[in-house]
């Protein structure tokens, strides 16, 4: 497993490490960006269906595009989304969270989306130092994180961080953060996409990661065509080891764990693990649901997030 991510980083992440300056580094054709970001924007306009401000801020290694949401008063919820969903991703699920949580939806800076990394690298405690200084800039304390895919592994790796001020953990199907993919060769349809980007590999993706991918908005689909089209992402997952079994015991937050019967990424022995290594966690397998679970089974998965949140 280990070779296969070393194969898929190769050749997902061709030309990534270059040294080469440049002013946007996921966008490098400025024509490319433009049609970009007014998908990005047509995306939020009409799906994410409630109020919302967009907030740039300032952080050691760029800006930080975030999506705010919700009660002033209530508390921090941090949401990261998957590779190259962007925070459009979680437009079904903002509705229910946003009811009496704050939400903060981060764009991640080295990838499709509008924050702006100022290099064309970060390492992983660079990353936690970025997100930490968003945390500074709006004073957020007892935070609770949500993280999907790749998210779900950046959401843990704060959360595992000596002195932080993270409340709970929300995991929705998390990439090798408890074991190795489930499905490998399944997972090379995104590669496919990011290669040679065309209608036809996207509807394979989709087909790939979504259990009812015909029930995912047009809008949707156009933004993350485009994001694979123009976007030169760098997620960098040989930097996404597995989680070490120390590492996941000092977790003592109360922990959700969420993974959908049909996810090509994990099921029921991620589950298993969590349980086995996490001292205060819950888990659930979604029915009927991909490795894209808050959109295939929203109704469901937001209830069950909603109903963690508010557990005393």
């Amino acid at each position: 497993m280990r070779y296969f991510f070393i194969l898929f980083s190769i050749l997902f992440l061709s030309g990534c490490s270059s040294s080469k300056i440049k002013k946007d580094y996921v966008f490098p054709n400025a024509d490319g960006k433009a049609k970009y970001i007014q998908s990005y924007n047509n995306a939020f306009q009409k799906l994410w269906g409630v109020p919302f401000e967009e907030i740039d801020v300032r952080t050691s290694f760029g800006m930080a595009h975030v999506i705010v949401s919700g009660p002033i008063s209530g508390e921090p919820i941090v949401l990261f989304h998957g590779m190259d969903a962007s925070s459009s991703m979680w437009f079904p699920n903002v509705a229910a969270l946003s009811k009496d949580f704050r939400v903060y939806a981060i764009d991640f800076p080295l990838e499709a989306g509008k924050s702006v990394a100022s290099q064309n690298q970060l390492s992983n405690n660079q990353i936690v130092q970025y997100y930490n200084e968003v945390f500074v800039h709006f004073k957020m304390n007892n935070i609770h994180l949500m993280g999907a895919s790749r998210g779900g592994w950046m959401a843990a790796n704060l959360a595992i961080q000596p002195q932080n001020k993270i409340k709970s953990l929300i995991l929705l199907s998390p990439a090798q953060t408890f074991r190795g993919m489930k499905q490998p060769l399944k997972v090379l349809t995104a590669v496919k996409l990011k290669i040679i980007p065309n209608r036809k590999r996207l509807s394979r993706f989709f087909d790939t990661f979504s259990f009812y991918p015909d029930k995912i908005d047009d809008a949707y689909k156009e933004q993350f065509f485009l994001a694979n089209k123009y976007g030169a992402s760098k997620p960098r997952y040989t930097n996404m080891l597995k989680f070490s079994k120390k590492e996941l015991n000092s977790l003592h937050i109360p922990v959700l764990v969420l993974v959908g019967d049909h996810d090509i990424v994990n099921d029921e022995k991620t589950l298993r693990s969590a349980q086995q290594l996490i001292p205060n966690v819950q888990t659930m397998l979604i029915k009927d649901a991909g490795h894209f679970l808050s959109i295939d089974q929203s109704a469901i998965v937001n209830k069950r997030i909603v109903d963690f949140l508010n557990q005393k």
